[in-house]
């Protein structure tokens, strides 16, 4: 069997023709695509607006610019998740606070977040940062409730989810990253996630002031609006109104990303059949967990709201089956190391031991090869291998 990796872009002649299209344009960079790419992309999440960056890191380090996170800001967000979701806060100078996982979902704990909350005078946190982790949405509205009640802003990490929702307390889906809860959602076109653009971000939001803000933050903090400027010489003029940076994305990319968005849909709902096929496999297989769905993310009709960025099944001995499918040409992978436990973070006051939940986690996780051009046959031989390994 070739290689099989945890997940891997989906590239077609038409996305190739889309990029060599904008390559012979006029424009590589702050061309016609970046506009084109962020309308289509707020009307796929639902979002008033969306802004196209160079990354997700980037995304988040403009949210957390945007709000205003600086010295005396304190951020609480999941120790499960890539760094950049907490590095961001850090990036102004802001304190990260990590609260617990719910161990049915790996997601944030709202309950041990609420007990942080009430443990400090109102005003003392500053904003939460919750994780969609692995396509499985966070419920936004009852953060919401929360963060309204201490005062604290929402930025959503939603790149393992696009096109992912949760159903809110009427009953209705509500997309990840549509801006009805959280202030700011970002999202990343990394290569493994759903829509790849090889790097690339996207900020959506519903506020007017937040994103004429962000638009400026992207590129140097320069405004070329005659309205905004303090003066204006002519129509060379431009003013550097503060201290922004260069988080732009070409066009050539943005080409890429409107090609991949329109095989979205197409793309989620292959991923719901391997998840499908990977339930059946292991729901009577004794030494597998696998990591569950928040009642949130079901409809009526019994469809799930999760976007499958990852398939994660617990074993006790995971190096050991990593190190078997590795040996069998299936590069599973760990999603993720506790924040927390890295040397920065440890530099920082923390210390294994912190956090049970999200270690106890960390210990037995794995996440399975899961992208939509994954076959049946590769499929069928990763479910016979790791059964082969478990029993």
């Amino acid at each position: 069997m070739k290689p099989i990796p945890y997940g891997r872009q989906h590239i077609t002649q038409e996305d190739i023709d889309a990029v060599i299209e904008t390559l012979q344009s006029d424009f590589l960079t702050q061309g016609p695509k970046v506009a084109e790419f962020e309308q289509a992309f707020a009307n796929y999440v639902g979002a008033k607006y969306a802004v196209a960056v160079s990354n997700g890191t980037a995304a988040l380090h403009l949210c957390t610019l945007a709000l205003g996170v600086n010295e005396e800001s304190r951020v609480i967000t999941t120790p499960i998740t890539f760094v950049a979701s907490a590095n961001c806060v850090r990036y102004c100078g802001g304190t990260v606070e990590f609260a617990d996982i719910d161990p049915e979902t790996a997601l944030l704990d709202i309950n041990k977040v609420r007990v942080m909350l009430e443990s400090k005078p109102k005003g003392y946190y500053t904003g939460l940062i919750p994780v969609d982790f692995a396509g499985n949405p966070v419920n936004l509205e009852e953060f919401r409730k929360l963060a309204d009640e201490f005062g604290c802003w929402i930025i959503e990490d939603a790149c393992h989810a696009p096109g992912g929702y949760f159903m809110d307390s009427n009953g209705e889906k509500q997309l990840c990253g549509n801006g009805k809860y959280a202030d700011l959602a970002i999202f990343s076109f990394h290569p493994v996630k759903h829509i790849a653009t090889g790097e690339g971000g996207m900020i959506t939001t519903n506020s007017d002031e937040l994103y004429q803000e962000l638009l400026k933050l992207r590129t140097h903090g320069i405004t070329r609006d005659p309205q905004l400027m303090e003066e204006n010489h002519g129509g060379w003029y431009m003013e550097m109104q503060e201290l922004g940076y260069n988080y732009r994305i070409p066009d050539m990319l943005c080409a890429l990303g409107v090609t991949q968005l329109r095989r979205a849909d197409a793309g989620l709902a292959r991923r719901k059949g391997i998840a499908k096929v990977y339930d059946e496999a292991f729901e009577t297989i004794a030494g597998i967990e696998v990591l569950g769905t928040s009642a949130e993310a079901l409809s009526e009709n019994g469809d799930t709201g999760h976007a499958y960025h990852l398939y994660v099944i617990k074993v006790a001995d995971r190096k050991g089956l990593y190190d078997f499918l590795r040996g069998h040409n299936i590069f599973a992978q760990v999603h993720y190391i506790p924040a927390h436990t890295m040397p920065y973070y440890r530099n920082l006051g923390y210390k294994k031991g912190d956090f049970p939940e999200a270690e106890a986690y960390y210990s037995e996780c794995l996440s399975l090869p899961m992208y939509p051009s994954l076959t049946a046959e590769e499929q069928e031989f990763v479910i016979e291998k790791v059964k082969e390994f478990v029993g």
